[in-house]
């Protein structure tokens, strides 16, 4: 049988769950040695505690600064229980077997904006010195520091009469020093910032081993933040593979699509550009739209949608037809929620991962980007627009008062193109219904006219798509289309030559950041070519 627990300190600001644990602590015969707040509560429960000043011989000082640091306490933490045996009996110093410890809520003063002399106050001094030091002694001591272990300790307890295996005590003093790094880390970011310099401390746990990184030849895993916020580690699985390391970046991007969509929205990423985008008052067009953006890269894609997810809308992916080559193949399926009808369908196909999870959770007040010995850092690409002007003699087919449907399209069209790799190019359109889609894109091209030829070319496919008619009056079909779209760029136009391009297909509305030395240039070209060009003063470079 493992040693027993015999003399426990417990010292807690959390008081979540201490007096279930110390209940179960005093029935297997432990000594609780407590603190003043922590041994007030202990006491009102029942509970026998002997005051810390009795084993320090020392009182609580300065406002509580002083309560646990001393030889006394971190003697009775640190000594080898074999080794430095007859030097502890020798000194007087008797064993503390386990110490509860968790901190002064240092994080919840610092969202709360407290001035300086208050965060200072809430850094604990005694409660990490106290859990480093039960955690170092692992082999003789256990570190508890986070209550949500508490119920398992109680049973293994139960099970043990008293003691905690060895197995226990070692993950207990893992997660007691990742719990002290972080603290630390939290606390010297926050100081750094507010005196005016920077600095970045990453934590990340529970790696869950991937079957391969980007290519089969590379080791890969996946890890959560320590923060509370949501992270897309915790989306729920609700049927098919594991996930690979491909299908969570293209994951990030599915969701990021989705998250501004003010309708219904669905996204098709394919390596982590939408190359299909809608959003509509009815969630089944939303992916009819999106899909027809590009049939043939949706293949193996992801798919994101910003609610609620019914089964009539995932028949379209045809998973019951018979002939198997009419079902759609994609890779994951994401939403903030799914019927339990539609799970059911999905999970036809055994392969295809199912994942429940909010897009309204893929928000972060900075985006860090790991280099070799070194960091990028920079806030959210979290705005639109600074102001719509248009800035040639011809106007644009709707106005840009917001909430008009060409308002709304171009905000849609400004969505889009902040997800795709630049230089990014996207077309889209106001169908007949009212819904909106991504006609093309051309997406991370060092050559904008590239990324312009591209777009237009898809968007004329999608659009071919759409046409009954005869194949005479395809061209001015396209043209009629084309002339009511918009095309967004993601950064300014450097020369007239994208706009050239796209007008000859039949596009009359272009929208872009502006700021280019040569604007003049470019906006008297497309005053001659009697086209529509809408400034927005903003910038959405993707690298």
């Amino acid at each position: 049988m493992d040693w027993r627990i015999k003399r426990a300190l417990l010292s807690v600001y959390d008081k979540t769950g201490i007096i279930e644990l110390a209940r179960a602590l005093h029935a297997h015969g432990c000594e609780l040695v407590s603190t003043g707040g922590t041994g007030r509560a202990l006491t009102e429960a029942g509970l026998p505690v002997t005051d810390i000043s009795k084993v320090t011989g020392n009182p609580e000082a300065f406002g509580g600064r002083m309560k646990t640091i001393s030889f006394a306490i971190e003697s009775a933490i640190l000594f080898d229980r074999e080794r430095d045996r007859e030097e502890a009996a020798s000194l007087g110093i008797e064993p503390i077997d386990m110490v509860i410890c968790n901190l002064y809520p240092f994080a919840a003063h610092r969202d709360a904006g407290s001035d300086l002399p208050t965060l200072i106050e809430n850094i604990d001094i005694g409660g990490p010195t106290m859990i480093r030091a039960a955690a170092k002694n692992y082999a003789h001591v256990a570190a508890v520091c986070d209550p949500s272990t508490y119920a398992g300790l109680m049973e293994e307890l139960e099970q043990r009469a008293g003691a905690l295996s060895l197995d226990t005590r070692r993950s207990l003093m893992t997660s007691a020093f990742n719990h002290t790094a972080d603290y630390d880390a939290m606390i010297s970011e926050t100081l750094d910032e507010r005196t005016g310099t920077s600095s970045v401390r990453l934590a990340y746990r529970d790696p869950i081993e991937l079957r391969y990184g980007e290519n089969s030849h590379q080791t890969a895993s996946f890890l959560r933040g320590t923060a509370d916020a949501p992270s897309l580690y915790d989306a729920e699985i609700l049927g098919g593979k594991p996930l690979s390391y491909n299908n969570i970046v293209d994951l990030q991007g599915a969701l990021e699509a989705v998250r501004d969509l003010e309708r219904h929205g669905c996204a098709v990423i394919k390596h982590t550009n939408p190359c299909g985008l809608s959003e509509s008052d009815g969630q089944p067009n939303a992916l009819r739209n999106a899909w027809s953006g590009d049939p043939v890269s949706a293949y193996g894609s992801v798919i994101a949608f910003n609610t609620r997810v019914d089964r009539p809308t995932v028949e379209f992916l045809g998973l019951d037809t018979e002939d198997r080559s009419q079902r759609k193949f994609v890779e994951v399926v994401v939403a903030p929620a799914f019927t339990q009808e539609a799970v059911d369908y999905l999970r036809q196909h055994e392969s295809l991962r199912i994942l429940r999870f909010d897009p309204r959770h893929m928000v972060s007040d900075r985006e860090v980007r790991i280099l070799p010995n070194a960091c990028l850092v920079q806030t959210p690409d979290d705005r639109l627009i600074e102001a719509l002007t248009c800035v040639t003699v011809a106007k644009p087919w709707g106005t840009l008062d917001a909430g008009s449907d060409f308002h709304n399209l171009l905000l849609f069209g400004v969505k889009a193109v902040r997800q795709v790799k630049s230089n990014a190019i996207v077309i889209v359109e106001r169908m007949e219904s009212g819904d909106h889609r991504l006609l093309g894109m051309g997406a991370g091209q060092p050559n904008r006219v590239v990324s312009t030829k591209l777009a237009v070319d898809r968007a004329r496919a999608t659009l071919t798509a759409d046409y009954q008619g005869a194949e005479a009056g395809l061209d001015s079909f396209l043209r009629d289309r084309l002339a009511r779209a918009i095309l967004v760029s993601g950064a300014f136009f450097p020369f007239p030559d994208s706009i050239e391009t796209a007008a000859a297909a039949g596009v009359r509305t272009f929208v872009q950041p502006g700021g280019s030395i040569r604007d003049e240039l470019v906006i008297g070209r497309t005053n001659e070519l009697g086209a529509a060009m809408i400034t927005t003063g903003m910038r959405h470079f993707k690298h």
